[in-house]
């Protein structure tokens, strides 16, 4: 399989280091122009998958221009779902595949199902409250970020008693039904999320720390290898399932197949 790279920031040097390291796949940079965020198209010609790591300003028109071209897709940037309807259309249209994430870290990934899990237990005995935190470093253009939104899904899904998010500061005393998840930008840190179930009797924390970008260039090269040749739109949740052996992904939304 050849990787073509949209984006080559500290996501992308990570990508083909491991690719170029393991030497199963070949890997190549696909320029981009400035100001406006065009794709080098001559680039994509080679390429079975293209995987963006770019930013939300530009992700849109590299979704275009890779599904014109007629090449599957790999999403690592976040900040751009709320236009995830308009990419739905953009794939069933081209006939590509595509696949997203918040955080394509296998640790993450396990992170979110530990969370669900927990957040089940905890809702059986009301003296416990749930709150949320991440940290991140000073470069990152979104805040909060996408894994700290899926985490706070997880939450909202499985809490008996949490409805809503809230991100911002609050300046007045939280409701019951409210779920608070800060957020802390500066330095190097490239992503810390923590969960903290308190009561006033003992406090449980969840968290997943990532040491590098190592964990997440791996979920991205193998989620590369999970959409080569498929067609239809997916999420990382496809990957896991399938690598835990469930043989088949989940439907989302609209109708794809898998080998």
């Amino acid at each position: 399989m050849h990787i073509g790279l949209l984006g080559h920031g500290n996501m992308g040097t990570e990508i083909e280091r491991l690719v170029r390291v393991a030497g199963v796949h070949d890997v190549s940079v696909i320029g981009l122009t400035e100001p406006a965020g065009g794709i080098d198209t001559a680039g994509l010609e080679n390429a079975d998958v293209i995987i963006d790591f770019t930013s939300p300003e530009i992700v849109l028109n590299d979704i275009r221009t890779v599904a014109k071209a007629g090449k599957n897709l790999v999403v690592g940037t976040t900040g751009w779902q709320e236009h995830l309807p308009e990419v739905e259309k953009v794939v069933r249209e081209s006939g590509i595949g595509l696949i997203y994430g918040q955080n394509f870290s296998i640790g993450a990934n396990i992170f979110f199902r530990a969370v669900a899990h927990a957040t089940k237990l905890f809702s059986a005995f009301k003296e416990y409250d749930v709150s949320g935190h991440e940290i991140h470093h000073a470069g990152k253009k979104d805040s909060p970020s996408g894994t700290a939104l899926r985490t706070a899904e997880e939450i909202l899904q499985n809490s008996k008693v949490k409805t809503t998010l809230q991100t911002a500061k609050l300046d007045r005393k939280i409701r019951p039904e409210e779920l608070h998840f800060s957020s802390v930008r500066g330095g190097v840190n490239p992503g810390f999320h923590e969960v903290i179930f308190d009561s006033p009797a003992d406090a449980v924390t969840i968290s997943h720390a990532a040491h590098n970008r190592q964990g997440f260039a791996q979920g991205a090269i193998l989620a590369a290898e999970f959409i080569n040749g498929k067609k239809g739109l997916y999420t990382f949740d496809d990957v896991m399932n399938h690598v835990r052996g469930r043989g088949r992904a989940t439907r989302h939304r609209i109708t794809h197949n898998i080998d």
